[in-house]
């Protein structure tokens, strides 16, 4: 009987490994941390329960003003977690993550929260030395946190193009842009930053 109950008692045990849990909110365009932001860690029970509850807090803070957190906590081996921030009180355009899914087993228990907020961009591209139908130009555009994707906008001939005002995620953009006129192509760079609430027209004239 003693050996037994030695023996449940090792399997509860064994059942709990404490982890080091680091959490940090940034700002992806200036890096700087969200200072008391909150965050919120579930535990996600694998069943419904008689209250229908499949989830249930097991633990809460706030980032420090650094924007981050390390807490200690232990994850049961047969429950898988869910770590979720809160979002920053400013328009957003453009989230990462809000919310992680850990469990015991993970070798990793770093999880990062970025966001950004908005600016305004406005895109005008001239042909102003048009030679005929078959000039071309392909337009890369990245940014800080690669939202962009980089897909390249093409315009044939004597293009006169202007994008609508958008909302874009401040910080660094780049730009490549390549001119393809009488068979010869011809390669343009160009940066610019964007700050929170900006208005911004960027004109391309080849």
């Amino acid at each position: 009987m003693k050996y037994l109950l030695l023996i449940s008692l090792l399997f509860l045990i064994s059942c709990k490994k404490e982890r080091t849990i680091h959490i940090s909110a940034k700002n992806a365009a200036t890096g700087e941390g969200y200072s008391g932001l909150g965050f919120v860690l579930r535990e996600t029970k694998g069943y419904v329960t008689s209250t229908g509850e499949v989830q249930k807090k097991v633990y809460e803070g706030t980032l420090n003003a650094q924007g981050e957190a390390v807490f200690n906590y232990k994850l049961k081996n047969n429950r898988s977690y869910v770590l979720t921030t809160l979002v920053p009180d400013e328009e957003l355009c453009y989230i990462n993550n809000t919310s992680y899914t850990l469990a015991n087993t993970d070798d990793n228990f770093k999880f990062d929260f970025l966001f950004a907020e908005c600016a305004t961009l406005q895109r005008k591209v001239t042909n102003i030395n048009c030679i005929d139908s078959s000039d071309k130009i392909e337009i890369y555009i990245d940014n800080t946190m690669h939202s962009t994707l980089n897909i390249p906008w093409v315009l044939n001939g004597c293009a006169n193009s202007t994008t609508s005002p958008t909302k874009v995620p401040i910080g660094t953009y780049t730009l490549h842009w390549i001119v393809t006129k009488s068979n010869i192509s011809t390669d343009y760079y160009d940066t610019f930053s964007l700050v929170l609430n900006e208005t911004k027209i960027h004109e391309i004239e080849y």
